[in-house]
């Protein structure tokens, strides 16, 4: 931790050159530092987007729906919309919505640019689970019908990605709620599409414009300590103890109770990783409250893959591993390493891939520890590494489904399993696609194929002046929902 210090020195006397000092005025732009590239504009069918990307692309280009404050959704170009034929059919009514230019917004553009987003998203993270979209259509002026080859209770979800945001252009114009006032040079300046109050002709007021930069977690930490910025998004755990070494306050630092996937996912299955009894040892060695708790105070730990039913027809399959009693788990998983040398003559050693980041280092400590305990070797190699054995997987869920769950962490399960997840995927109604789900999950469970640890640890520093930040199970944080309108 020390070590961060020095270069957090020189970061904060180069930016409170900028003149501000403490809380910003509440009468200035909202300045908002999202971690992630600098190059904020970035098309999502060509490259995949991370999360700076991600929070300028929502800014100004909004999709059928979006997200809210909550994390729940709400109306964009849609202002209403029917779900049919079980979940196979949704009915969009389109409001009103303009381009950058004053044009409308027609359905024939919507039709085409989700088109293409659905059938040129290989680089997405989401497309696999695009694939199910049969149709998009134009039925009326007004209107809109995504058909699908087979029941999906969550589309809305999907659509509220910023990867199906509707833009047209090589400068991704959107329909809002943002526009581009200018750019590239010192990250984005928008300002609202739409301008509050009666009187459309009404300039917006000084707070209503945002400043988007993506840069670095040290440099936005840095900024926001020396008073130049008021909100910093986008915030994992490699990036965590930067926070602490900056001297953030902690009425400033939010953590949100995301829900997804943290945990080591099986890369191989041979080896000391063979068997579900030895995967499950190391499931066992690691004391997930005292690593949570350890690393940031309230961080959710987990034992199960699922966080909770969802859409399966059962609930959270546990592992095998989890009957042992918690007291006695490093001895049994001791045991079983103890076997395996006794037979293999030499030590069990597994690589670990994992990020680079003062947080990840923080993690590979206690997990080394508790592989060591055991009579394990463990060596830290980086997240691509073709050697590795184990792999962190640290994602948030863009949606409420449990087949999203097992899609992830079946990185190495076995065929029976990847088999109940496709038909999971291809189920003919809903009846059958939760019952594939619980199937799957519970096999996934019983193998060992995924070590889960704990919830995404995702965080934000907020200043006070926007007071309408909000917590959620997204970690998502539209930038029309800071301040009270």
């Amino acid at each position: 931790m020390p070590r961060l210090r020095l270069p957090f020195i020189a970061l904060l006397l180069t930016l409170s050159s900028c003149g501000a000092e403490g809380q910003r005025k509440d009468d200035t732009p909202v300045v908002v530092s999202a971690i992630g590239s600098a190059k904020l504009l970035a098309d999502p069918s060509e490259i995949p987007i991370d999360d700076a990307q991600a929070v300028a692309l929502s800014a100004t280009a909004q999709g059928l729906v979006r997200f809210d404050g909550n994390g729940q959704i709400e109306p964009a170009l849609a202002e209403r919309w029917n779900v049919f034929d079980d979940a196979r059919s949704y009915i969009f009514r389109l409001g009103d919505a303009t381009w950058p230019d004053g044009q409308p917004v027609t359905a024939g553009e919507i039709v085409r640019a989700l088109r293409r987003a659905v059938t040129a998203n290989n680089h997405s993270r989401l497309a696999h689970y695009l694939a199910a979209i049969d149709e998009i259509v134009e039925m009326t002026p007004q209107v809109i019908e995504v058909r699908l080859k087979s029941p999906r209770p969550d589309l809305l979800n999907l659509f509220a990605q910023p990867e199906l945001a509707v833009f047209r252009g090589r400068n991704l114009a959107g329909s809002g709620p943002f526009r581009i006032v200018a750019g590239k040079r010192d990250g984005l300046l928008l300002r609202p599409a739409e301008t509050p109050g009666d009187d459309p002709k009404a300039a917006p007021a000084p707070h209503d414009f945002v400043r988007l930069r993506g840069e670095s977690a040290a440099v936005a930490i840095a900024r926001f300590r020396a008073g130049a910025s008021d909100l910093v998004l986008g915030g994992a755990l490699v990036d965590w103890p930067i926070i602490e070494a900056a001297g953030i306050a902690p009425e400033n630092v939010r953590v949100d109770r995301a829900v997804g996937l943290f945990g080591l996912a099986v890369l191989h299955r041979d080896g000391f990783l063979t068997t579900p009894q030895n995967r499950a040892a190391i499931a066992m060695a690691i004391d997930r409250d005292a690593l949570t708790s350890a690393i940031a105070q309230d961080w959710a730990p987990a034992e199960t893959i699922l966080p909770a039913q969802l859409d399966s027809a059962a609930p959270p399959a546990p592992g095998s591993w989890m009957t042992v009693a918690p007291d006695q788990r490093r001895a049994l998983a001791a045991q079983r390493v103890r076997e395996w040398q006794a037979v293999h003559r030499g030590p069990v050693e597994i690589r670990l891939a994992l990020p680079n980041g003062a947080g990840a280092t923080l993690l590979w400590g206690h997990l080394a520890s508790a592989m060591i305990s055991i009579g394990i070797t463990p060596i830290r190699v980086a997240l691509g590494d073709p050697r590795a054995d184990l792999m962190l997987v640290d994602e948030v869920a863009p949606y409420n489904s449990g087949r999203w769950y097992l899609d992830q962490a079946c990185r190495a399960c076995s065929d029976d399993t990847a088999t109940l997840i496709a038909a999971a995927r291809d189920a003919p109604d809903l009846y059958n696609r939760t019952h594939r789900i619980a199937e799957a999950d519970a096999m996934l469970a019983s193998d060992v194929a995924f070590i889960p640890i704990a919830q995404p640890l995702r965080w934000s520093i907020v200043a006070l002046r926007l007071v309408n930040w909000q917590g959620n199970a997204r970690a998502w944080h539209p930038l029309n929902h800071l301040r009270k309108q």
